[in-house]
C-alpha cells in the first residue's frame, strides 16, 4: 500500500535485523501490535535511548479490532517514553494510513533540518571562537609592535589607531566578500585610501589579480600601513612632489612566485640608519613569514625600496 504511493518501505525480519535497520535512523517505524514481543520492545527501547537530542522517531502501531488498546498504549508509553506514537485500527483506509505516514515523514524531515541547523550553529560557534582568538592575538601583537617603537604617548596612540584600522579594514573586506580570501588590490586600496586626499593619488598601485588568505591579507595590510606611515613621516610622502609605487607580479612558470615591490621617489635624500628600527625588523619578519623568504629593504638615496618574493602557494586562494 505504501510503496504504491512512492513511500520507500523496508521490512525487518527478527530482532537482529530490526536493530540493524533502526541504526540507519528510519523516518518512521511501523509495527502491528502482534509484533510487539518483549524482544522487539527492548530492541526499539535501546535504539530510542541512544537517539540524539534532536531525534524523535515517529512510531505507528496497527491495532487489531479486538486488541486491548488501553493496555497496549500503556505498555508502550512505559517502554518507549517521550516518543511520538500513533495508532490505527485495522483494516485501515489507504488514504488514512498514507496521510499519517507522510505527515510523520514530514515531521521527521523537520527534525533533521533542526539537526543540521544545530550542527551549523556549533560549527559557527567554533569558527567564531577561532576567529576571535586570532583577532585578539593580532591586536596583542600590534600593541607590542607599537609600544616598542613609541617615543611618546600621543605617537603611540596615533600609530596604534592606524594599525588597528588597517586590521579592521582587511577583516571587513574578507567578511563582505563572503569568503576566506581578499585580493591584493583590495588590501592596497583599503590601506591607502586615508592617504588619498582631494583626488590626488600619490600612491600608485598595479598588478594582476592575486588572492590572499585572511592571514596573508592581514599581514600585507599591516606591512603596507607601516611603509606608508614611514613614507609620510620621513620618506617620499613627506614632501609635495613625492610619490610611492606599489606593484606586484606573478611568474608564468612553475613553481609560480609572487613578487611585491614598494618604491619611493621624489622625497628627501634617504640615508641608511645606523641600526634597524623596530618597523624595519617587523617588515622583515612579517614578509618572511608570509612568503618564506627574506625581503630586500634598500635605503637608496633616491628613495626607499622594498622587494619581497615567495611561493604563490603560501598566500592561499589562487588556482
Amino acid at each position: 500500500m505504501l510503496r504504491e504511493h512512492d513511500i520507500r518501505v523496508e521490512t525487518a525480519s527478527g530482532t537482529g535485523d530490526l536493530a540493524s535497520r533502526l541504526s540507519a535512523s528510519p523516518g518512521v517505524l511501523l509495527l502491528t501490535h502482534e509484533a510487539l514481543t518483549p524482544a522487539v520492545l527492548a530492541t526499539v527501547a535501546a535504539h530510542l535511548g541512544n537517539q540524539q537530542a534532536w531525534s524523535e522517531m515517529p512510531i505507528i502501531v496497527l491495532l487489531d479490532r479486538g486488541s486491548p488498546d488501553t493496555r497496549i498504549k500503556a505498555e508502550l508509553s512505559h517502554a518507549w517514553p517521550k516518543t511520538r506514537q500513533m495508532f490505527y485500527k485495522r483494516p485501515v483506509m489507504t488514504v488514512e494510513l498514507v496521510s499519517g505516514v507522510q505527515a510523520a515523514l514530514l515531521a521527521r524531515l523537520r527534525q533533521r533540518d533542526v539537526r543540521d541547523h544545530i550542527s551549523r550553529e556549533i560549527e559557527l560557534r567554533r569558527e567564531l571562537n577561532h576567529r576571535v582568538k586570532n583577532i585578539l592575538a593580532s591586536v596583542a601583537s600590534i600593541f607590542e609592535m607599537t609600544r616598542r617603537g613609541a617615543t611618546s604617548l600621543e605617537g603611540f596612540a596615533e600609530d596604534f589607531r592606524g594599525r588597528l584600522g588597517a586590521l579592521d579594514k582587511v577583516h571587513s573586506a574578507v567578511f563582505h566578500a563572503d569568503g576566506e580570501v581578499v585580493s591584493i588590490s583590495e588590501v592596497a586600496d583599503l590601506t591607502f585610501d586615508p592617504y588619498r586626499h582631494g583626488g590626488l593619488d600619490r600612491i600608485v598601485t598595479r598588478g594582476p589579480a592575486v588572492l590572499l588568505s585572511r592571514e596573508a591579507g592581514t599581514t600585507l595590510a599591516l606591512c603596507l600601513h607601516e611603509l606608508a606611515t614611514n613614507a609620510i613621516k620621513y620618506g617620499a610622502l613627506s614632501q609635495p612632489g613625492g610619490q610611492v609605487t606599489f606593484e606586484w607580479s606573478v611568474t608564468a612558470y612553475e613553481p609560480r612566485e609572487l613578487c611585491m615591490t614598494w618604491t619611493e621617489s621624489g622625497g628627501p635624500p634617504v640615508k641608511e640608519p645606523g641600526r634597524a628600527g623596530y618597523g624595519t625588523r617587523y617588515l622583515k619578519a612579517a614578509l618572511k613569514g608570509m612568503l618564506g623568504q627574506n625581503p630586500d629593504i634598500i635605503f637608496d638615496r633616491e628613495g626607499l625600496r622594498c622587494r619581497a618574493c615567495g611561493a604563490l602557494s603560501r598566500v592561499g586562494g589562487n588556482p
